[in-house]
């Protein structure tokens, strides 16, 4: 299965950070979030990924290009140029890197990706700004055990998110960023059968409004209740509070 991850935004509430660089570029404990997010993956047996690229796609690209040169040690001979990479870090990872073009919504970066799922029925999705303690393997079993389109992991976390309403499993209603009160949100982390392609128009669709309200609406969508870990890294003080977790030893995400 293969695990596409959104990491085009601008990311500018946190653009202490994005200014030179992609928000899943930015940095926890030396990695970049996007590395954390690719493991969570990796650690269920996840390995083969698609990422949106848009918004400084090119740092995304180097950072692969030179995976190895800089996540392993390296020897230079400067007198002849070669290089040799010593390796101890190899990861049986594929990553897919395709633009998904600057402006580009979020539904409509899946959308682009279309040809690059012909060949499955189902894949993952979720967003380069957010880490979890999640069981992906339970979230793939409760996929299958409803039968529906998609499924969304939804969270708690503060009212400036947007809710979830459940009628049992299934998402009734998805209200964007309320005022007052704390419920269930989208916590990403989706499963989605390749029909879900259907519901987005094209460039300018984003996918939490309409795709997900439609399929919601149509009883196409099923939610995923995580209780345990999850944060995103919208802000510069949720990437401190993240670097503080990953700092201390005890960084609830890290289950590799």
């Amino acid at each position: 299965m293969k695990a596409v991850i959104l990491a085009g935004g601008l990311g500018t509430r946190l653009s202490e950070e994005t200014v030179l660089r992609p928000k899943p570029m930015v940095e926890i404990g030396g990695k970049p979030i996007l590395w954390h997010i690719m493991n969570i993956h990796a650690a269920h047996g996840i390995t083969e990924f698609i990422v949106a690229l848009g918004y400084k796609g090119e740092v995304i690209k180097e950072y692969f290009l030179n995976f190895h040169a800089i996540n392993n040690d390296i020897s230079i001979s400067l007198s002849s140029g070669k290089t040799t990479i010593h390796a101890g870090n190899q990861l049986k990872w594929t990553v897919h890197l395709v633009d998904t073009g600057q402006s580009t919504q979020t539904g409509g970066r899946v959308k682009r990706l279309q040809k690059w799922l012909e060949d499955d029925d189902t894949f993952m999705l979720t967003y380069g700004d957010g880490v979890a303690d999640i069981n992906l393997k339970a979230l793939l079993e409760f996929h299958r055990s409803h039968g529906k389109l998609a499924t969304m992991t939804s969270v708690r976390s503060p009212a400036r998110f947007g809710r979830i309403s459940f009628e049992g499993d299934r998402v009734t209603e998805f209200f964007e960023k309320p005022q007052a009160g704390e419920g269930w949100i989208n916590g990403g982390f989706f499963i989605l059968n390749t029909k879900s392609l259907d519901y987005i128009d094209g460039d300018e669709t984003i996918w939490e409004h309409d795709p997900i309200e439609r399929l919601a609406h149509e009883g196409h969508m099923m939610g995923f209740r995580h209780d345990g870990f999850w944060s995103c890294m919208d802000t510069l003080k949720e990437k401190q509070y993240l670097e503080g977790l990953w700092q201390s030893g005890k960084a609830p995400w890290k289950m590799w």
